[in-house]
């Protein structure tokens, strides 16, 4: 469902996914914004990469800086001396987990949002490759899609394109787009901060690799 199709707003790290979804954006709408967070987050440099993005497919670029979610909550993306998890621990998700992270996102995002007259606001989260982050489940979304509309009494829609997309369709996607070397060699995806293909070493840069090399195969084949 697209409400009112000529505006939408795009949560965008400046990272593959969200990256993706703002070409999708771009495809689907009219005017088309970004809102980009800082929050503490060590890899930091996903901020410039994302204006960049921006100024390059000709969009708004808006920052806003949240670096408060850093000091009240814990994570080996936002705290140097926590060693990150290279796996998923088996009772629990790992801890490159941002405690509220899309929840404060998207909230932030749907103010924004209502005081540019948008009602589309989009985001990259996938509960097919989510790395069993409990704020990227589709029952999540739709939940705080129905409180923010209560919350402001405006019909706002949360886009997920990605939702039931793994890594490799989601590199389908962006080739469909025409933007695969862009999402390849512009992006920030890395956990350890390196763009591109960045360390190929940390859980993020293996999920995004795997998928990148299925996806590569699948098109080899055809």
């Amino acid at each position: 469902m697209i409400l009112d199709n000529s505006k939408a707003l795009v949560v965008f790290s400046g990272g593959q996914d969200s990256t993706t979804c703002l070409f999708w954006a771009l495809k689907n709408f009219k005017e088309v914004h970004t809102i980009t967070f800082l929050y503490g987050q060590k890899h930091s440099l996903e901020v410039e990469l994302a204006k960049k993005i921006a100024q390059k497919a000709g969009v708004d670029f808006h920052l806003e800086d949240v670096s408060f979610i850093s000091r009240i909550g814990t994570s080996s993306l936002t705290d140097t001396s926590i060693k990150m998890d290279q796996e998923k621990p088996a009772d629990s998700f790992p801890n490159t987990f941002v405690p509220g992270r899309n929840m404060f996102f998207l909230s932030i995002a749907a103010v924004y949002a209502r005081e540019k007259g948008i009602r589309n606001i989009v985001t990259g989260v996938s509960q097919t490759d989510y790395s069993g982050y409990p704020d990227c489940r589709d029952n999540f979304i739709k939940s705080l899609n129905v409180t923010m509309n209560l919350a402001m009494d405006e019909q706002f829609i949360l886009h997920t394109p990605l939702m039931w997309l793994d890594k490799a369709q989601t590199w389908a996607m962006a080739d469909e787009l025409g933007v695969l070397d862009l999402v390849r060699n512009e992006t920030l995806t890395c956990y350890n901060g390196i763009p591109g293909d960045g360390c190929g070493e940390c859980p993020s840069c293996k999920l995004r690799r795997q998928g990148l090399e299925e996806y590569l195969k699948s098109k080899e084949s055809k």
